[in-house]
């Protein structure tokens, strides 16, 4: 895996080992209270850009919801997904049919949505600027070898570890993921994923930029 950071304003941490990649572990999380929970900034870019001020590119976030009913916030230059990580949630948007998301099922839809939700749970998500970024996340619940084959318009993909653990392989070294951190990598290999004994769960998330636009 050769190329730039894959987070811009930083030097990629593992240039040379395992190609160009970022490994992140909670402490360099950002954590926010919220009046039905907390939040958790996994990453964001442009680096340094902030959530509050709606100048970013993509984010990656997980959050508590430990209100039995709450309500998104309004997002409407963005688009959005996400899945829980624990416990069931009910959604709505703009008053529609009710939809079930059980652990590790991911749902898109307009962050400009009215969005009703019921159910506790902690989830996952991914905000894509709309005309800006466009990408795709997946649960890899994984119980064996995986090979997560390289996708020529991918810039970046993000790989959290959100059960077990497991080790991440490219032609250019080996890096190791437990529960609760996360992998940020310039993909231009395969990369093959072996879980630690019982297995483990994982969320991907791949993120490309539109023409003109910078990540």
């Amino acid at each position: 895996m050769k190329g730039k950071s894959v987070y811009p304003g930083s030097e990629p941490a593992g240039a040379g080992r395992m190609g160009v990649f970022r490994k992140l572990r909670p402490a360099d999380y950002i954590v926010s209270v919220w009046s039905g929970g907390t939040t958790t900034q996994i990453a964001i870019a442009p680096e340094g850009a902030r959530y509050a001020e709606r100048d970013f590119l993509w984010r990656v976030s997980s959050a508590t919801v430990e209100l039995e009913e709450s309500d998104f916030t309004p997002l409407p230059d963005y688009l959005r997904q996400i899945a829980t990580l624990e416990g069931e949630i009910t959604l709505r948007h703009n008053g529609g049919a009710p939809l079930l998301l059980r652990p590790y099922e991911v749902h898109a839809f307009d962050g400009a949505d009215d969005t009703h939700s019921v159910g506790r749970c902690r989830d996952f998500n991914l905000m894509l600027r709309r005309d800006a970024a466009e990408g795709e996340m997946e649960a890899l619940l994984l119980d064996g070898r995986y090979v997560v084959a390289p996708d020529p318009g991918t810039e970046t993909l993000l790989l959290f570890c959100a059960e077990g653990g497991c080790t991440v392989t490219d032609p250019g070294g080996r890096e190791t993921l437990q529960a609760g951190e996360t992998l940020l990598l310039t993909p231009s290999a395969p990369l093959t994923l072996e879980p630690e004994h019982g297995g483990a769960r994982l969320m991907l998330c791949r993120i490309r930029r539109r023409i003109g636009q910078n990540l």
